[in-house]
């Protein structure tokens, strides 16, 4: 058996995305319906594979230039769309005298490929269609012998619509059939079968009833068909014994990102889908991060949840449900002190290992800003972000960048000396620890990166969700100290000063993120959390830097100036 893949459409109806993906390549799993479309013919008994090609078809010559298959796959360019029979009349050298497949490469099915071929080889028609029902598309009629009966091009042509059903884009074709595609193009597939049907020649139906087929013609029938295939292959994988029901959704709460997350449950096995959206560029971005990066923590026995499952295009990653409760809520419902200090220690054990171990075998390619938390970023992502999305963009202060420059330079190289240099979550607060059976897990990790595990020890401590004491924040920095010198050298005052720049740094970060959210995001809930993060930065400055960061210091009185008439304006 030899197979053609139709793979030249245009994917109009799907762009921006077809603007810098084929179809062909759009992926389910992680990988493309291309590879999926090839490895089926394979595993069906197919002896060799051609696919024809024509927009961005470099992308798919190159994709097939890089795969070792079991048999020859090549690639034929159509310099202007031949149409579908065109296609299977251009590539008739690479026909035998044997009964071959045409296969559409846009399509996400579970439809068995032997079974159709074995299916035409038990009857003496030229043709066999592969049908299914898909209320969208239903215009092919049948007679109750199964044979085709008729073809329309939208259900409004079509006699009885509601009794009709969908032409899959699998076929198998006897080389008889050629003689009756016609040779101008484009030429229709379908055009030639009416022409057989006219002349009595009859076309059989494979009719696949209990099998899923979908078309990805538009962003929304692909992310379903996406949705559909990894739902499926999750619960069979991870949970084989909730069966093939269709689970539950329950959209749960967001966070800052414009992610949306749901929890989806069959019986009690339960997994949450973070979805990221479908991806607008061709490039590495953090739901990429996300995939490798928690991969790599969960391999190397780190407590991260489980990554079931994840698409980079389409947008969504099926993770281990960790459920509901957060260290903010343990910290809200602890009786006393010394409760809060036991989680926050365990906390502190969990950043530890996180920093050491994540390190190990780490790849920078997985990081989709910068590799590491290196001056530039610190001067871009936090102080400029301060200055931008907090200072002007929420209190409207006016302030230019360059007046604190040389202070804020002098901040990042301070953040950076003494750093005790390992894997830096980036955000390590408590609404990104999970507490699951009295074990704490660390979430919400695609921003990680090389850098000073102080900078996620200040994330944890100066974090507004919580707003820890002065005295208990004290603590903890010792208990942190006391752990790591058990496992390496480390200079109690230079950790400490590195601690104290990070946490001007983190203090900054936190603010400009605060002011973007609730300003230009239309986020306010977490207006709620800027005046304490702005007592932090004020007593931290006044305390540590008044010396060495006057002009900081002295900005302090505009901010809560500023801050103190918006909280009035809101009276």
């Amino acid at each position: 058996m030899k197979a053609l893949i139709l793979a030249a459409g245009l994917g109009t109806r799907l762009r921006p995305y077809t603007d810098h993906t084929p179809k062909p390549l759009f992926t389910v799993s992680g990988k493309t319906l291309l590879d999926i479309a090839i490895t089926k013919l394979i595993d069906a008994g197919c002896s060799a594979v051609i696919i024809n090609t024509h927009h961005l078809h470099e992308q798919i010559e190159k994709f097939v230039a890089r795969q070792t298959y079991a048999i020859p796959v090549q690639t034929r360019h159509e310099p202007r769309i031949l149409g579908t029979g065109g296609a299977i009349i251009n590539v008739s050298d690479f026909w035998s005298d044997q009964p071959f497949m045409v296969v559409n490469a846009d399509i996400v099915s579970t439809i068995d490929f032997k079974s159709v071929y074995d299916f035409h080889g038990q009857h003496s028609y030229p043709a066999t269609l592969v049908l299914a029902d898909d209320a969208e598309f239903n215009t092919v009629t049948c007679d109750g012998d199964g044979f085709i009966t008729g073809f329309a091009h939208s259900q409004s042509q079509a006699k009885h619509p509601t009794q009709g059903l969908t032409f899959t884009g699998i076929q198998v074709l006897d080389p008889s059939v050629l003689d009756f595609i016609s040779e101008a193009t484009p030429a229709s597939s379908i055009d030639a079968y009416h022409r057989m049907i006219a002349e009595g020649k009859n076309i059989r139906a494979y009719i696949a009833k209990d099998a899923y087929w979908k078309d990805i013609g538009t962003p929304e029938r692909y992310r379903t068909a996406v949705f559909d295939s990894m739902v499926s292959g999750v619960y069979q994988r991870f949970f084989p014994e909730a069966g093939l029901k269709t689970p539950r959704q329950k959209r749960l709460k967001g966070d800052g990102s414009d992610r949306q997350w749901y929890r989806l449950t069959v019986n009690q096995n339960s997994l949450i889908l973070a979805d990221h959206g479908m991806k607008a560029k061709n490039q590495y971005d953090a739901i990429d991060a996300l995939c490798d990066i928690g991969r790599h923590l969960f391999n190397q026995g780190l407590p991260v949840p489980r990554i079931y499952d994840g698409d980079s295009l389409s947008g969504y990653v099926f993770i281990e449900d960790l459920g509901n409760r957060d260290l903010h809520t343990a910290v809200q419902g602890a009786k006393n002190a010394d409760k809060i200090i036991h989680l926050y220690r365990s906390a502190i054990d969990m950043l530890i290992k996180f920093s050491r171990r994540g390190a190990a075998q780490f790849d920078p390619a997985w990081c989709y800003q910068t590799a590491r938390y290196e001056k530039s970023m610190i001067l871009d992502n936090e102080c400029r972000y301060f200055v931008d999305a907090f200072l002007n963009g929420y209190l409207g202060l006016n302030i230019a960048y360059d007046e604190f420059k040389k202070e804020f330079e002098l901040l990042a190289e301070n953040a950076l000396l003494h750093a005790v240099q390992g894997l830096m979550h980036r955000d390590f607060q408590s609404h990104n620890i999970m507490i699951k059976n009295s074990n704490l897990y660390a979430i919400d990790f695609q921003g990680a990166r090389m850098g000073p595990l102080q900078y996620d020890l200040a994330s944890l401590l100066i974090d507004p969700y919580v707003d820890l004491a002065p005295d208990i924040q004290s603590r903890l920095l010792a208990y942190c100290l006391e752990q790591l010198a058990g496992q390496m050298t480390v200079t109690a005052a230079e950790f400490r000063r590195c601690y104290r720049y990070c946490c001007l740094t983190r203090n900054l970060q936190m603010l400009g993120a605060f002011g973007f959210l609730t300003r230009v995001k239309q986020k306010p809930h977490f207006e709620k959390y800027i005046p304490p993060a702005v007592q932090t930065l004020t007593d931290n400055l006044k305390q540590n830097h008044h010396k060495t960061l006057p002009g900081l210091g002295h900005l302090m009185d505009s901010i809560n100036g500023a801050l103190a008439s918006i909280e009035k304006n809101k009276d």
